[in-house]
């Protein structure tokens, strides 16, 4: 377009001459210009000659120029035919706009549906894992409690899933939104701009990934850290406040307010240092890509001044180059939150893949209905975990339906831990349980724990009324609660309540006494009405009088039933049918209450140190 530009135009060819003539030529294109006009050359032979050395300029051309001016030719062109360039210009304009609107809107689109997508995924994902974390908690036995701790376990239920819910709604329209800003940006680079910076890219997502690597490797084991601590800060808010009325008892106020202080102080000092590290992320981030322009404008501007590349092909060059810089600093952004998260969910796993210590067998035993209530223990030893010693050794006895069988002994001889071991909180380490004949490590818990009415030594209650408590083993019928509210004792403090059985219980029972939580208690063992009864010392907090009520009224819904009564008072006792004392885990003596007074010298003990001589013998406490 150019050639023919210069040939067709006469003007223009005039002043080419014009100027040729006054320049002085050097080499070989000066010498052969002064032997054409020495020759007196022709237009036709000028034209050719023009023709000649505008070929060899546009070679030495980039090919950039060439477009450029070869549209500026075609520009001119549509001129001279009679059509409007501003029009077609316009109408591009037009065009190309309704596009853009058009895939700004379908991005919009998109980014909302992404929003509303990642929040739904990441709730419910919340959702489940908080349902698996909690159901696999319900399946641990004490043992894994006590090596979590139940302030981690709640930690790890709601803070450590939300980390991982809050990382997932971030997650969803990074993976999705930054790629594709990323894609398109190296597309129109390689296809419209020139490579020759394509080298300060690389070097821009370089120092990106050196900056979140440093980051990472000083953060992830504070991010750990700050798990913990909040363990830690959980776990004495929760001593503080379920024991505060000891602290109040014994003003320790600011011995409490120490601890808790001390506490915040280290959880606050390590998330300052974790927020501070995180904190320099975004200003470095901002100084690589201001950098990165800095040094595009300096090297696009030399190839400006060479000619290698226009100034509007810089410009496109720079913009395309923030486009994918600010996709990998969007990706980045998500490393702030993902060390966190990771530790978080390093913390669920550790939950979700602990085996429990006791749990079924694949194969589970039916219970032998001929020996129903039948209570065995043959040659059983228990140590806790990690412990030195037994704790129990060689314990043997049983208990049978319709007998009371009674245990006693000093604190800390093992009583507590002998029944506990009945509903299976805990597994013997030695010898065997047998429930109605059969192994309790054969059967599955759930029918196991169905056959016992455990009523632990301290009373717990769970917030909401008098009736979802009673009826919390087994949804009776009004006049089942009612029997059994009577046969505990508790008919008569609940009438005097104004809504009697609709009465509100908060939240452990606190807004009731011990005896009356007690009393609740042991309404809730007898409602599911089992066949094997276990108090672990549930009558410590009532009155002798309700103690003997309780127990002839017990005596009654009992007949046919296993009792097993663990009990500090010989009183509560005495009437037993068998009494086992327990001394340092060890059975001394077996026998009835006569029996234990005469050959048993720790029973006897006990006994004295409680009542009289006359009246042990009577057998009877009013």
């Amino acid at each position: 377009m150019i050639m023919a530009e210069m040939i067709s135009n006469p003007a223009m060819l005039s002043q080419i001459k014009e100027s040729m003539q006054g320049q002085q030529m050097q080499g070989q294109v000066a010498d052969q210009m002064q032997q054409a006009q020495s020759q007196e050359l022709t237009q036709q032979q000028m034209q050719a000659e023009m023709l000649r050395q505008a070929s060899k300029k546009i070679d030495e051309m980039q090919e950039m120029i060439q477009t450029q001016v070869a549209i500026s030719a075609v520009k001119l062109e549509y001129e001279a035919i009679g059509m409007d360039v501003k029009d077609i210009s316009n109408n591009y304009i037009l065009n190309t706009g309704l596009q853009m609107l058009g895939i700004s809107l379908i991005t919009m689109i998109c980014a909302i549906s992404i929003m509303l997508l990642s929040s739904k995924t990441s709730a419910k994902l919340g959702k489940t894992l908080r349902e698996k974390v909690f159901k696999k908690v319900l399946t641990f036995s004490n043992q894994e409690v006590n090596e979590f701790g139940a302030a981690s376990l709640i930690t790890r239920s709601t803070n450590d899933i939300q980390q991982i819910q809050m990382l997932l709604t971030i997650l969803f329209r990074v993976v999705v939104y930054a790629p594709i800003i990323a894609i398109g940006g190296l597309i129109k680079v390689i296809s419209t701009s020139n490579l020759s910076m394509a080298w300060i890219i690389a070097l821009a997502v370089f120092l990106i990934f050196i900056i979140v690597g440093i980051l990472f490797i000083t953060t992830m084991p504070k991010f750990k850290k700050n798990q913990t601590l909040i363990d830690k800060l959980n776990l004495v808010a929760r001593e503080i406040l379920t024991g505060s009325p000891v602290i109040r008892a014994f003003n320790t106020q600011k011995r409490e307010e120490n601890r808790f202080e001390n506490a915040n102080s280290k959880l606050m000092k390590n998330s300052i240092f974790v927020n501070s590290a995180m904190s320099f992320m975004m200003p470095m981030m901002m100084f690589v890509m201001q950098s990165i322009m800095l040094l595009i404008i300096w090297v696009g501007g030399h190839n400006v001044e060479t000619g290698i590349m226009q100034v509007g092909d810089m410009m496109a060059f720079l913009q395309y180059t923030m486009q994918i810089v600010m996709s990998f600093l969007m990706i980045s952004m998500v490393s702030i939150m993902l060390p966190r998260a990771s530790v978080s969910a390093n913390r669920i796993n550790e939950v979700l893949e602990k085996d429990p210590a006791i749990k079924d067998k694949e194969e589970s035993k039916a219970f032998d209905e001929s020996k129903k209530g039948l209570v065995e223990f043959k040659n059983v030893s228990f140590r806790y975990p990690d412990a030195d010693t037994e704790i129990l050794n060689d314990i043997n006895f049983v208990a049978k339906p319709g007998e009371t069988t009674a245990i006693i002994g000093s604190t800390g001889s093992g009583k507590s831990t002998v029944v506990n071991l009945i509903p299976r909180f805990f597994d013997v380490t030695g010898g065997e349980i047998c429930i109605d004949g059969v192994n309790i490590k054969d059967v599955s818990q759930k029918d196991l724990r169905k056959r016992i009415g455990f009523v632990p030594q301290k009373g717990m209650l769970f917030s909401g009324t008098i009736e979802s408590n009673i009826k919390y083993g087994k949804d009776v019928s009004e006049t089942e609660m009612k029997v059994a509210a009577d046969i505990a004792q508790a008919t008569e403090f609940i009438e005097e309540k104004e809504d009697k059985y609709k009465s509100e219980i908060a939240q452990g029972g606190n807004n009731v006494s011990g005896g009356q939580k007690q009393r609740l208690s042991i309404a809730r063992a007898l409602a599911i009405d089992p066949e094997i009864f276990v108090f672990d010392d549930s009558f410590s907090a009532l009155d002798l009088k309700t103690d003997k009520k309780l127990r002839e009224a017990l005596k009654e819904k009992t007949q046919n039933k296993t009792v097993i009564i663990v009990a500090q008072r010989v009183s509560t006792i005495m009437n037993a049918e068998q009494i086992i004392v327990l001394e340092d885990g060890n059975i001394v003596g077996i026998g009835t209450h006569e029996e234990l007074l005469d050959n048993c010298e720790t029973y006897k003990q006990i006994a004295l140190s409680q009542l009289s001589e006359e009246e042990l013998r009577r057998k009877e406490v009013d």
